[in-house]
């Protein structure tokens, strides 16, 4: 069973992504912005993060970044509506391993999930 770190600023999405989580026989952290992810990740030590992009005090990216200083190995999967070009790219260069665009299909962040702790 690993440990997930699920950060969005909509309280339905990490309900929704959340009970994907658990259904696989994971636990479930939850965090509503970068700032809170950042303070989650350094105090729980998820095996993996799920983080959104466009949130408020500090947007996905910016944790991402910081999370990845903290922890270079750290597995991280962005997901997000935002299907922009630049912002996937960004994403990437910063660290994240894996990109689910939001809605999401659930056999997709599934597989997301597997893949990083597989």
């Amino acid at each position: 069973m690993a440990k997930v770190l699920l950060v969005d600023d909509a309280a339905f999405m990490r309900m929704r992504c959340a009970k994907v989580i658990t259904k696989m026989g994971h636990s479930v952290i939850e965090a509503e912005n970068g700032a809170q992810a950042v303070e989650s990740f350094d105090r729980e030590q998820p095996d993996l993060v799920l983080l959104d992009i466009t949130m408020p005090e500090m947007d996905g990216i910016t944790a991402l970044k910081i999370i990845r200083q903290h922890a270079p190995a750290a597995k991280v999967a962005m997901v997000s509506a935002m299907g922009q070009q630049d912002m996937v790219l960004e994403a990437i260069k910063s660290g994240a391993a894996d990109f689910v665009l939001k809605p999401f299909d659930e056999s997709r962040l599934v597989s997301a999930i597997e893949k990083l702790l597989g």
